[in-house]
């Protein structure tokens, strides 16, 4: 449950904010612990305004403002800025209003004496479990500045395998675009005024190559689909005058997608998605790499910051994005609980290669499985950057002859039946 609450602090000070605990009573402990005296506490049944969408600023924090804010607090850190100081500072200083909003509220938390950790698991959507736990890891070792180094690192590396994804897709999804647009333009309104000059050829009885018949029959359905008709008043000025076809095939369409997207998020429909998503060519190998980069620098920064290895698998299954390889870390954490190395469940792996396994097992030899890892997650995020460029490279000219070979297919199954109708015409 949500509380609002307000506090007096040893030195007089009244504080306020709110915090989320099982109960009334749990949170007036935490505060008690704390070494603040509760004045008022009170459930947050949804009183105070909303802060995202028409209502305040989005809730919404761009990964390079993360970073920046990460940078800053461990520089300020390092420095020797008191850390409530420090927070209050680049509060001042963000751009982002919901990044203001949320720094004034762990501001607070902070100078009530919380610890710096728990007051970022405030903010899931800003804060992840990874960076909630290596400041937390952080915290106990006393390393906290040193920690935010490793997550500000960690946190543009996502930030730049995102961007590389999101370029590589941008030129598809614009072309797949135009060519859904064009498709629907020619089958509507080209399409049905050709079939009617190869009725008037040839008649009713006109024999037409069979991927002519297909053409015409999908103009058809699309016409019908959205029950195109022409008043002759207006000339060609198209009209949409019923839509039982469009309604019933939007409305199956649109069941069909919320109920997929909600099967999708419980946990069994994600599981079985991220398996389909392994299953296929070219996607299987760039997740598999994104998820071995990720894995990789996560492990070793909660591994250099003094995280049990155990802790550390917990946390960094979670932070993989993919359900199949983190129920594989799941079980390979087991095997570690009952003695076995790291190294030995991830030589059995199904989708971590070979190399993986070998590193981590001259790492646990060593003893630096923080620096090994690190070395495989620079390797395997610089082969994510050369496969996504790649594939961006392919991609525009397989799409390019795509396209060409649909508008040939098209020019084909028209202009193929006129000329011949008109032969037969001229004999």
């Amino acid at each position: 449950m949500l509380f609002t609450y307000k506090a007096t602090t040893h030195d007089g000070r009244t504080i306020s904010g709110t915090a989320e605990a099982a109960s009334k009573q749990a949170l007036l402990a935490l505060l008690h612990k704390q070494g603040v005296k509760p004045v008022l506490v009170e459930a947050n049944n949804g009183k105070t305004k909303k802060r995202g969408g028409l209502f305040g600023p989005p809730e919404k924090v761009k990964l390079q403002d993360l970073v920046i804010f990460t940078r800053q607090l461990s520089t300020m850190i390092s420095a020797g800025v008191p850390l409530a100081r420090s927070l209050s500072a680049l509060q001042n200083d963000s751009e982002n209003p919901y990044m203001r909003t949320v720094l004034s509220s762990i501001t607070k938390d902070v100078e009530s004496g919380m610890p710096l950790g728990d007051a970022f698991a405030k903010y899931p959507k800003v804060f992840s479990d990874v960076y909630v736990n290596m400041v937390r890891a952080g915290e106990e070792g006393g390393i906290v500045d040193d920690i935010l180094k490793r997550l500000a690192t960690q946190v543009e590396q996502d930030a730049s395998i995102r961007k590389k994804i999101k370029s590589a897709m941008a030129y598809p999804v614009v072309i797949l675009t135009i060519t859904i647009i064009a498709f629907f333009g020619i089958m509507l309104f080209i399409v049905p005024k050709i079939g009617k000059i190869l009725l008037d050829l040839g008649g009713p009885k006109a024999k037409l190559p069979p991927y002519t018949v297909v053409l015409l029959h999908i103009s058809d359905f699309c016409v019908k689909s959205t029950i195109i008709h022409k008043i002759p008043l207006l000339g060609a000025l198209p009209i949409i005058s019923d839509l039982p076809n469009l309604i019933l095939i939007g409305g199956l369409l649109a069941v069909a997608s919320v109920y997929g997207l909600r099967y999708i998020r419980t946990d069994a429909g994600k599981y079985k998605f991220h398996a389909l998503l392994l299953r296929l060519p070219v996607v299987k190998t760039v997740i598999t790499k994104i998820a071995i980069a990720r894995f990789s620098r996560t492990f070793a920064s909660l591994m250099g910051a003094g995280v049990s290895v155990l802790d550390a698998l917990d946390v960094t299954g979670a932070a993989i994005g993919n359900k199949v390889i983190e129920a594989e870390l799941k079980a390979a954490a087991n095997e570690v609980k009952n003695g076995k190395p790291l190294s030995d469940p991830i030589s059995r792996s199904a989708h971590f290669p070979p190399i993986v396994a070998q590193m981590l097992l001259v790492g646990e030899e060593t003893g630096q499985i923080d620096t090994v890892l690190t070395k495989i997650a620079d390797f395997y995020e610089e082969e994510v950057a050369v496969l996504i460029d790649g594939l961006a490279a392919i991609i525009e000219p397989i799409m390019i002859v795509g396209l060409g070979a649909a508008v040939g297919l098209i020019a084909a199954s028209v202009m193929g039946p006129i000329a011949n109708l008109s032969k037969n015409i001229g004999s």
